[in-house]
C-alpha cells in the first residue's frame, strides 16, 4: 500500500522513461503508464479519506498466548471503536460449541477448513480483531481480512508464550500432534505470521497488556504517516522560512537515485530509530536472519517495501549462500579481543552482507518499466561482491537491470583481480581502469552529475544511472545489522551483560563500514569508541587526529591491504554532517574545497566531537606481516592483511578495559601471496590454488573459504575490458555497455 506521494514519484519516473523512449513503444506501453495513473488516483482517494481506523480496521495477529485479545480491548476502549474477538464473537456463534471441543470433533485439518469459512462469511470495518494463533494458516480468509485491514503482528519471545501458555493451562493447539512439542509448533506457526503482517510490534519479555497496546496504535500511525521518514541530502540547505517546503526524498527515491543531485549523499532527515534495552535483550537469542528483519523494518518504511516482502528479501539474501548458519559469527581471538567474521559469503568479504541483499532492494523499488544501469567502483572487494549479487536477481530483473565494475587495473591483488572477472555475468561486466580506486569513485560521481550525458542515456536508451557502492543508502544501511548481531553475540555467549560497553576495530578506507558501526550505536548498542585503522594510505588517521583533511602532494601507496588503499573517503561526509547537525552548507563548502584545493579544516569544536568517539592510528606493511605471523603462532588463527591492519592498531591505541570487536573484512584465502610471506612460507610462486591447497595443510583456523578455492580451479580464462583514465573513454564505456544490454 503506497502513499499517493509516492505514486507521483512512480508516475515521474515512468513518464521520464516512456516520454524517452516513445519513438521505441507501442500501445502497450502507454496503456502501462495510463494504469499506473489511475491507480495513483485511486490511491489518493483512498488516503483522503482515512484516519488511523477510519473505515479499516486493526487486525491484531500472534500466536496463542501473545495477548491479542486482551490487548485489542484495550485499543477498542483507546479508539472508542468496536471489538471483535474471533473465537468467542465468531466462531463459537457460528458453531454453537467451544473451540476447544470443535477442534476434539473434526481434528485439526477440517478445523481450519471450517475455521476458515466462518472468516470468509464474516465482514467488519473500523473495528478491532483480534484472531486466533491459526487463522493465518487459512489463505483465502487471511486475504479476505487483509482487503479491509492492517494486519499488526503481535510479535512475543518464545519463552514468554510457553510460560503464559502453561498458565492459562493450555497444552495442545491447532497441529499439534503427539510427539511434537508446544516451542517447536510455536516455531513451525511462525512461518504462517511472517507472510501476512503489515506492522510488526515488537513485544519485550514482561511488558504488558497497556504497554503492547501502545506500541501497536504507534505502529499503526507510523504504517499511516508514510511521509514521516524521508531522506535528504548532506549538501541540503535548510530553509530560513519553515513553511518552504524542504526536498526530501523516500527510502525508495534514495535507493533508485543512488547520489544526491547536488553531489551530496543521502541521509536520514530525522533520527535513527532505536529500540529500547528490552528489545534488544529480546534478540539476544535471535539469529541473524531475525535481527536483520527487526532491525531493517524499523529503518526502511512499509511503504517502501512492505514488511513480509523485506522478510522474504532477507531470507533470499542469507539463507544458502553464507557458508557459516550464523552469517557473521564472532570468535574469541585471545585476551579481550574478538573477531567478528565478515567473509562467510559468496566472494569471501564483508561487503557480501550487503550486496547479497541490495540488489533484491534495488530491483524492488525501482518501476517495472525502465532499465537501469549500476555503476559501481572497487578497490578489491566490491567489484565481485555487486556482479555475484546482482547476478542471483530473477530473470525478469536481470533483464532491466544491468552492473558495470571499475577497478584499477594494478591496484587489486591478483587474485581480486581474476574474481572480479570471472563475476561477469550475462548482466554485468569488469573493466579495468589504469589509475587508482580514487580516479574510478570521483568518475563515477562526475557521470552522475554530468546532467548532459546521463539526459542522452535516457532519451537515447530510456536507461537510467544509479550506484551500489556505498554511497547508495541502500547498500550502507545491512551493515549495520552486523555490528548490532555481533554485540548481541558477545551477550549471548556469556562474555558481557547488555548494556557493557565495547570498543569496535575496523580497517578503514571509505569509512562505511564503520559509520555502520556508528549507526548501530545510535540504534542502542553501547558501543564506547571507534577504532578507524589505516594502513599507509592514513588520510584518515591524520584527518581523526588533526581535523585536517589534506590529500596535497599526498600519492596513492599499494599495500597488502588493497580495499583500504583509498585517499577519498566518501561515506566521511554523512559522518560530518550527523556531527555539524545537519549543517548542509557547511557539506558544501567542505568538499568543494576537497575537490578544488584538495583540503580542508573543520573547526575545533568538530575536532573534539569527533575524538569523543573516534580514535584512530595506522599500521606499516612490515607490521602487518607481523601481526599475521604472530597471531598465527600464538592461536593457529589466519587474518587477512586488512584485520591484521586493524589488530595492530587495537594492539596500539585501545586500553584493554572492555573487550574491542575487530572486524575481520575478507577471508585471507584472497591474499595468498602475502599470508605465505608472512608465514615464511617459501612456495610463493605457486599457482592459485596449489597457494590455497598448501595454507590448507596448515589445518588453522578460519577453514579454507570454499567458494574461493573453487573459483581458483576454474581454468577458463574471461575477457574484460581496459581503458584509459580519461572521463570521455569511461563514458563510452558505459554507453557501450548500454547498447549491448538493453538494446
Amino acid at each position: 500500500m503506497f502513499h499517493f506521494n509516492r505514486c507521483q514519484h512512480l508516475k515521474k519516473i515512468t513518464q521520464k522513461c516512456f516520454s524517452s523512449i516513445h519513438v521505441k513503444t507501442d500501445k502497450h506501453a502507454q496503456q502501462f503508464l495510463s494504469r499506473t495513473f489511475a491507480l495513483a488516483e485511486l490511491r489518493k482517494s483512498w488516503y483522503s479519506t482515512h484516519s488511523l481506523v477510519g473505515d479499516k480496521n486493526i487486525i491484531l495477529m500472534g500466536p496463542p498466548g501473545a495477548g491479542k485479545t486482551t490487548v485489542g480491548r484495550i485499543i477498542g476502549q483507546k479508539l472508542g471503536c468496536c471489538v471483535i474477538d474471533v473465537d468467542d464473537d465468531i466462531l463459537e456463534k457460528t458453531w454453537n460449541m467451544s473451540v476447544s471441543e470443535k477442534l476434539q470433533d473434526v481434528g485439526n485439518e477440517q478445523f481450519l477448513e471450517e475455521e476458515g469459512k466462518a472468516v470468509l462469511n464474516f465482514s467488519a470495518s473500523g473495528s478491532v480483531i483480534s484472531l486466533t494463533g491459526s487463522n493465518p494458516m487459512h489463505d483465502a480468509s487471511m486475504w479476505h481480512l487483509k482487503k479491509n485491514g492492517v494486519i499488526v503482528y503481535l510479535d512475543v519471545p518464545l519463552l514468554d508464550l510457553i510460560h503464559r501458555l502453561k498458565l492459562m493451562k493450555i497444552d495442545r493447539i491447532v497441529g499439534q500432534n503427539s510427539g511434537t512439542s508446544m516451542k517447536d509448533l510455536l516455531k513451525f506457526r511462525r512461518q504462517y505470521y511472517k507472510k501476512w503482517y503489515d506492522a510488526r510490534v515488537f513485544c519485550e519479555s514482561g511488558a504488558s497488556p497497556e504497554e503492547v497496546a501502545d506500541k501497536v496504535l504507534n505502529a499503526i500511525k507510523r504504517y499511516q504517516d508514510v511521509d514521516s521518514e524521508t531522506f535528504i541530502s548532506t549538501r541540503h540547505v535548510w530553509p530560513k522560512d519553515c513553511e518552504q517546503k524542504v526536498s526530501a526524498k523516500f527510502f525508495s527515491e534514495a535507493v533508485i537515485e543512488g547520489l544526491a543531485s547536488d553531489g551530496g549523499l543521502f541521509v536520514p532527515a530525522k533520527e535513527f530509530p532505536k529500540l529500547s534495552c528490552g528489545e534488544w535483550k529480546s534478540l539476544v537469542g535471535a539469529t541473524y536472519i531475525e535481527r536483520a528483519q527487526i532491525l531493517l523494518e524499523r529503518c526502511i518504511h512499509p511503504a517502501d517495501i512492505p514488511a513480509a516482502r523485506l522478510g522474504e528479501m532477507i531470507e533470499t539474501a542469507y539463507g544458502e549462500n553464507f557458508a557459516c548458519s550464523k552469517i557473521a559469527p564472532v570468535r574469541h581471538l585471545s585476551g579481550n579481543q574478538f573477531i567478528l567474521e565478515l567473509f562467510h559469503g559468496p566472494t569471501g568479504s564483508f561487503k557480501d552482507l550487503s550486496l547479497q541483499l541490495m540488489p533484491h532492494i534495488f530491483a524492488h523499488c525501482i518501476p517495472p518499466s525502465c532499465n537501469y544501469m549500476i555503476l559501481v567502483a572497487t578497490s578489491g572487494d566490491t567489484g565481485s561482491a555487486v556482479l555475484n549479487g546482482f547476478s542471483r536477481l530473477n530473470k525478469n530483473d536481470k533483464q532491466r537491470i544491468a552492473v558495470v565494475t571499475f577497478f584499477p587495473e594494478n591496484g587489486v591483488s591478483d587474485f581480486q583481480k581474476a574474481q572480479i572477472i570471472g563475476s561477469q555475468r550475462e548482466n554485468g561486466w569488469a573493466v579495468g581502469v589504469e589509475s587508482d580506486f580514487d580516479f574510478c569513485q570521483t568518475a563515477i560521481k562526475r557521470i552522475f552529475n554530468d546532467s548532459d550525458f546521463t539526459g542522452f542515456l535516457t532519451v537515447e536508451y530510456g536507461t537510467i544511472l544509479s550506484s551500489a557502492n556505498s554511497i547508495n543508502w541502500g547498500r550502507l544501511l545491512p551493515q549495520v545489522v552486523y555490528h548490532a548481531s555481533a554485540y548481541l553475540d558477545l551477550v549471548s555467549q556469556g562474555f558481557i551483560s547488555f548494556g557493557s560497553p565495547v570498543d569496535v576495530c575496523i580497517p578503514t578506507g571509505n569509512f562505511g563500514n564503520i559509520l555502520a558501526a556508528v549507526y548501530a550505536k545510535m540504534m542502542g548498542i553501547p558501543i564506547r569508541k571507534f577504532i578507524c585503522a589505516s594502513n599507509q594510505n592514513r588520510v584518515l588517521t591524520d584527518f581523526i587526529k588533526t581535523g585536517h583533511y589534506d590529500l596535497r602532494e599526498r600519492k596513492l601507496a599499494q599495500t597488502f591491504s588493497p580495499s583500504i588503499d583509498i585517499l577519498k573517503s566518501s561515506n566521511l561526509e554523512r559522518h560530518l554532517h550527523l556531527m555539524a547537525n545537519k549543517d548542509g552548507q557547511l557539506m558544501t563548502e567542505l568538499f568543494n574545497q576537497l575537490e578544488s584545493q584538495h583540503h580542508f579544516q573543520i573547526e575545533k569544536v568538530l575536532v573534539e566531537k569527533l575524538q569523543q568517539d573516534f580514535v584512530a592510528d595506522w599500521c606499516s606493511e612490515g607490521e602487518c606481516l607481523a601481526a599475521i605471523n604472530s597471531t598465527y603462532n600464538t592461536s593457529g588463527y589466519i587474518l587477512d592483511p586488512h584485520t591484521a591492519v586493524a589488530k595492530v592498531v587495537a594492539d596500539r591505541v585501545q586500553d584493554k578495559t572492555c573487550p574491542v570487536i575487530v572486524s575481520s573484512t575478507a577471508h585471507y584465502s584472497k591474499f595468498a601471496p602475502a599470508i605465505m610471506q608472512a608465514l615464511k612460507i617459501k612456495e610463493i610462486n605457486e599457482t592459485s590454488s596449489s597457494q590455497l591447497y598448501l595454507l590448507g595443510s596448515y589445518n588453522a583456523l578460519p577453514p579454507l573459504h570454499e567458494a574461493l578455492l573453487e573459483r581458483t580451479k576454474q581454468q577458463e580464462k574471461m575477457e574484460y575490458q581496459v581503458c584509459a583514465a580519461d572521463m570521455n573513454v569511461l563514458k563510452s564505456h558505459v554507453e557501450k555497455l548500454i547498447q549491448n544490454q538493453f538494446i
